[in-house]
């Protein structure tokens, strides 16, 4: 007997799997029940409800007749009928036929002026006849088993959301079709060990890109005019996967906090965030869809800027008046779809990352706001990187007999190349990966559910359904591709100069420019006139010789001089400098060196005016010609026009 029992056990529980569950008790909640003799019910009922409340619904046109007592039983048949008594969890008790005859009989004239329709389910001739019970009294219910309920339904209703997956009303959530019912946050295909070394494999992978990603804007940071159009949207992109790896690592950081909802009520389950509820979760989304997507536009405008630059042969400087456009189109077409998917509710927890994307469980919202961008995207910019390489090409092949040229062209062609085969394969990858899982998450949620049917006492499909699940090396792939996206332009900053230019860096020293320099050297000659002109104002009666300004000047121009030899250095790099060799020691000075006050003082102005005006580059000749019409003036003369001429060189270096 005990190995029948189990054997009639084990049928049930394969026959269930093969159509629908097995429910447990729940209490009545239908408000026109409660007054009946029982207060648990089993669901799905004869009618094929799987839901108090919709049998709440359906029941509800009924309620006219119940209403009128058109029959003494026709409260209690409508509540045995679509709110049937539970006992001992797999028996349930229904209407019997004569109580459904007897019901309609009486019954049928205010049905016809109610408008009212006797349902197909309720055909009195479907139902078991009703039992007698010892006392000789008819037993208005039948008792029958869960297994051949279920065996009455002839198709499949589909998903209905479970107790535990329930949601408050009004949040706007939907799973699988349902309204008000989220997806656990324990992933639907992975199993926990696989979920865990899927979190550490995404926290490893956005350390990496965000180091590879600051690496490249920190380069850009260090010497600006280096990336100029049609270079510079790498950097911009660059910035976009920075902020992309950087979202990955929080949401690693917070494991599934941001992207998961705590248990509302006891015998709950913790659920994922459907729309923009949390906070912090919406914070994420906007984040991660909103730089993803500009990079992506900043890939294409980057292709668009060497395409003119290969193609038209625009200059950068035309290129770069093109770039408040670039700028309005990159950063405000992903704005516009991040605010649209907001405004649509389309906000959805990641339980595998810890942050919050589109997709995830809306196949249209995948289809259309991550899959055709991404495909768009890579279509256009693939377009215009063949046509640009393909004009680099005719390019080469007029200038083939410059080999300098051409090698530097085939050098740049190959970078180029090479870069964008790092950027557009992962995309390309990504892109398949999205395709796949277009077309397979149906059969994975059809095998979810029939797994799962039995733990939620949701109804099971009738058909066998084999078990698919997505493997785990997809989801790794598609995070890794998500991510190795932007580690793409450190091959393009990646140079022999990029690693001058940090070592200067680190070391706290900057090449000195020429030009800059000599600049410098010039001023602090004019400053160092100004200074002396001011002291012999002062000191116009004590004038030393010739020879000892001499030394004074060519000191602080990096020369020696003596008082009775020529003047020679060896770092008188300097024009003024050079001047001053070549211009500055009068024949009197080294022959009389006890010549008179005066002409002391018309020798110095004659010597400093043209140093002053050497700075300005004038002519050898010009300052010849001043040097000897100087001598003929005044002391007096003299020294105002070597201040008008030191003031005129303050104002030309400044």
């Amino acid at each position: 007997m005990q190995i029948l029992l189990w054997f009639s056990i084990g049928l049930f529980m394969v026959d269930s799997c093969m159509s629908h569950t097995s429910f447990t008790c729940e209490p009545v909640h239908v408000q026109w029940c409660h007054g009946m003799p029982y207060n648990t019910t089993f669901f799905p009922n004869m009618l094929e409800h799987y839901d108090q409340d919709i049998a709440a619904v359906k029941m509800k046109h009924f309620m006219p007749l119940a209403n009128l007592r058109c029959s003494p039983d026709v409260h209690l048949f409508l509540c045995q009928a679509f709110v049937p008594e539970c006992r001992k969890h797999t028996h349930v008790l229904r209407p019997c036929r004569e109580l459904c005859e007897r019901v309609l009989s009486d019954c049928s004239r205010d049905m016809l002026t109610f408008g009212i329709s006797w349902p197909s389910e309720l055909q009195c001739d479907r139902l078991e006849s009703c039992h007698v019970s010892p006392d000789g009294s008819v037993v208005s219910a039948v008792e029958v088993t869960t297994s051949r309920s279920s065996l009455s339904s002839s198709r499949d209703l589909g998903f209905w959301c479970p107790l535990q997956l329930k949601t408050r009303p009004g949040v706007g959530g939907s799973f699988l079709g349902a309204q008000d019912c989220a997806p656990p946050c324990d992933n639907m295909y992975l199993k926990p060990h696989e979920v865990h070394l899927a979190k550490t494999f995404i926290g490893v992978c956005s350390v990496v890109c965000l180091c590879a990603t600051l690496f490249t804007f920190l380069t850009f940071l260090i010497d600006v005019k280096r990336f100029r159009y049609p270079e510079r949207p790498i950097i911009f992109y660059s910035v976009c996967y920075s902020f992309v790896s950087l979202v990955y690592f929080v949401g690693f950081l917070l494991d599934n906090t941001a992207a998961c909802n705590e248990p509302s009520l006891p015998g709950r389950v913790s659920t994922a965030v459907l729309g923009a509820q949390s906070r912090v979760c919406s914070l994420l989304f906007m984040l991660l869809y909103f730089f993803s997507t500009a990079g992506m536009v900043w890939w294409v405008v980057l292709t668009i800027t060497w395409f003119l630059a290969a193609g038209p042969k625009w200059s950068c400087e035309a290129i770069e008046k093109k770039a408040v456009w670039f700028h309005t189109v990159s950063w405000g077409l992903p704005g516009s779809l991040t605010v649209v998917l907001l405004a649509l509710n389309k906000v959805e927890g990641d339980g595998i990352s810890g942050v919050c994307f589109v997709g995830l469980y809306d196949l249209a919202a995948l289809r259309w706001f991550v899959v055709a961008p991404l495909a768009i995207a890579v279509l256009v910019g693939l377009s215009l990187l063949l046509a640009g390489i393909m004009s680099l090409n005719r390019v080469r092949q007029v200038i083939q007999h410059d080999e300098r040229n051409q090698e530097k062209l085939k050098k740049f062609m190959i970078r180029i190349g090479v870069f964008s085969g790092l950027y557009l394969l992962p995309l390309l990858v990504l892109l398949g990966c999205y395709l796949y899982e277009q077309a397979h998450r149906s059969s994975w949620e059809n095998s979810w559910i029939n797994q799962h049917c039995q733990e939620y006492s949701i109804p099971c499909s009738r058909h066998s359904v084999d078990v698919e699940r997505p493997e785990l090396s997809l989801f790794l792939i598609k995070y890794l591709m998500t991510l190795v996206v932007g580690i793409s332009a450190v091959f393009w900053v990646s140079s022999k100069k990029t690693c001058s230019e940090w070592a200067s860096f680190f070391k706290r020293t900057r090449k000195k420019d020429p030009i800059s320099e000599s600049r410098r050297v010039l001023q602090e000659s004019c400053e160092f006139f100004l200074k002396h002109n001011s002291r012999v104002q002062h000191k116009s009666k004590h004038y030393k010789s010739s020879s000892h300004k001499l030394k004074v000047v060519s000191k602080s121009m990096g020369t020696s001089t003596g008082m009775h030899t020529p003047v020679t250095s060896n770092h008188d790099n300097t024009p003024l400098s050079t001047a001053v060799r070549n211009h500055y020691i009068p024949s009197q000075s080294i022959s009389d060196p006890h010549r008179s006050s005066e002409a002391s003082v018309q020798e110095r102005i004659g010597s400093t005016a043209p140093a002053e005006r050497c700075v300005k580059a004038d002519s050898t000749g010009r300052i010849s010609s001043h040097t000897e019409s100087s001598h003929r003036l005044t002391p007096k003369d003299d020294l105002l026009e070597a201040d008008q001429s030191s003031a005129h060189c303050t104002n030309n270096t400044q």
